[in-house]
């Protein structure tokens, strides 16, 4: 409940950042990037709770969301969105989002998994994972949330590099934004392949998940981190 609360507050904080302060286009920054990717994973976090124990990602996920809150009020150079009026790009802007969050909640699954394999080495130390799902149903719900994360990810990429012109008034340029998210989009559809056909799990299945968000971040939100707060440019 208090969750709910949290992260509808959270939604409402977001909302009049992105399209509150009367422009006429969305407003979006590193921060507004960050805070808005994380608060998905939360979100998507709460719901997958219903169905699954996820307990052990709880304080990874609730922690990073409450103090990713704070960061629009910590770098609040933003810019306007081109085009961001259009039912496309909303829709292209949606699917990019939502992957980049269930990716997000996914390495954080990640995490916890290499965490909970290191600590069932040490019996002593892991009395507390006594209750917790077994490897093999965490691994099952990670890779649940890869195919549909990659699935989201294809349709932002796709929209992306085939409808440019429309999305952002242009044609498509190969800057570090586009080249990461080409790049993530193979390592993940690497790994989604190498389990169907080799049946890739464990440490390696982890590896590849923490390497491929890990450049996934690089595509919009570390581009944006380096543009607005090392470099200072809009």
């Amino acid at each position: 409940m208090l969750t709910g609360i949290a992260l509808f507050l959270h939604a409402t904080g977001l909302q009049m950042a992105l399209f509150g302060s009367g422009a006429p286009q969305m407003q979006f920054s590193f921060g507004l990037a960050f805070c808005l990717m994380v608060w998905l994973a939360a979100l998507i976090y709460w719901l997958e709770s219903f169905q699954a124990r996820m307990d052990g990602v709880q304080p990874i996920v609730l922690t990073t969301a409450a103090l990713a809150a704070f960061l629009p009020l910590v770098f609040t150079h933003s810019h306007a969105v081109p085009h961001s009026n259009t039912l496309i790009f909303r829709l292209h802007f949606l699917a990019a989002m939502l992957s980049y969050g269930l990716f997000a909640l996914a390495a954080a699954q990640a995490l916890f998994m290499r965490l909970v394999e290191k600590r069932l080495h040490h019996p002593e130390r892991s009395r507390r994972l006594a209750s917790m799902p077994p490897l093999l149903a965490l691994e099952a719900l990670l890779f649940r949330m890869l195919t549909i994360a990659f699935l989201l990810l294809t349709l932002a990429v796709g929209s992306g590099l085939f409808f440019s012109d429309t999305l952002f008034g242009k044609a498509l340029t190969f800057d570090h934004k586009t080249i990461f998210g080409i790049i993530s989009w193979m390592i993940f559809a690497i790994l989604l392949l190498g389990r169907h056909l080799y049946g890739w799990r464990g440490r390696r299945a982890l590896n590849w998940t923490l390497t491929g968000f890990a450049v996934l971040l690089l595509a919009y939100v570390g581009s944006r981190f380096v543009v607005e707060v090392l470099l200072n440019r809009a």
